[in-house]
């Protein structure tokens, strides 16, 4: 999961010029090894979806696995379902709302997850703005499921979460996946969804659940595309 400075600079489209002045600012989180810098592809995605930067579709692909379009997010939520109403007075209530609603498997254990996430938290919000967050542990959650699940959770009420924009957040998201290739993939889609012009004015809405699918599908397919135009170009090379 670790990405050297060519990798992380491509993937945001930016110079190595201004990923190096972006970490020396302490803005952008990195590791050094052997006084290289490294990226954890978790951080980097949430990094970037905190300020709106769009990533490359190379995100989306893991060296050595299947093609991604195997992991839709769209079917992710149809099996983790769309919520609406979850109760909770704080973070730490909405999150145990969350934790209890999800399509876990047998023998898992919901206290350990939801302290998993309560740690993530104390290392900095997973609010990205807009009203919306996506708690999640700073390692990928791996389960024993036959397929990924996504949860979406509409607060019976806005709650304060520490998001970068400072405003009270009103939707979570929650990736729950059988593998790391799975949640990369997925996590980097839902990224794009919720990074897209017109979604977080919907889910402010709290549209209902067809026309919420409609539009991760419409950012999915639109993904797609620029993953196959890009493989068009690299094959043309």
């Amino acid at each position: 999961m670790q990405l050297t400075v060519r990798d992380a600079a491509r993937i945001l489209g930016v110079s190595e010029d201004t990923l190096h002045r972006w970490v020396r600012r302490g803005e952008l989180p990195a590791e050094q090894v052997n006084e290289q810098y490294r990226f954890n592809r978790v951080e980097l995605l949430e990094w970037a979806a905190q300020r709106k930067i769009p990533v490359s579709a190379e995100i989306l692909e893991e060296p050595g696995g299947p093609r991604s379009g195997a992991f839709r997010l769209a079917d992710a939520l149809r099996a983790g379902g769309i919520h609406y109403g979850v109760r909770g007075e704080d973070r730490e209530g909405v999150l145990r709302s969350v934790v209890e609603l999800l399509p876990v498997p047998a023998g898992c254990d919901r206290g350990l997850l939801l302290q998993m996430l309560l740690a993530r938290e104390k290392l900095g919000s997973t609010g990205l703005g807009n009203g919306i967050a996506i708690p999640h542990p700073r390692d990928p959650l791996v389960l024993r499921l036959e397929r990924p699940a996504a949860g979406m959770f509409f607060l019976e009420r806005p709650i304060e979460f520490e998001a970068v924009d400072r405003q009270p957040v009103h939707t979570l998201a929650l990736l729950l996946c059988p593998s790391v290739r799975a949640h990369l993939h997925l996590l980097a889609t839902l990224a794009a969804v919720l990074g897209d012009q017109a979604v977080p004015a919907l889910l402010a809405a709290r549209v209902p659940r067809e026309r919420i699918l409609a539009e991760v599908e419409r950012v999915e397919a639109a993904l797609a595309a620029r993953r196959a135009e890009g493989l068009a170009r690299s094959d043309g090379a």
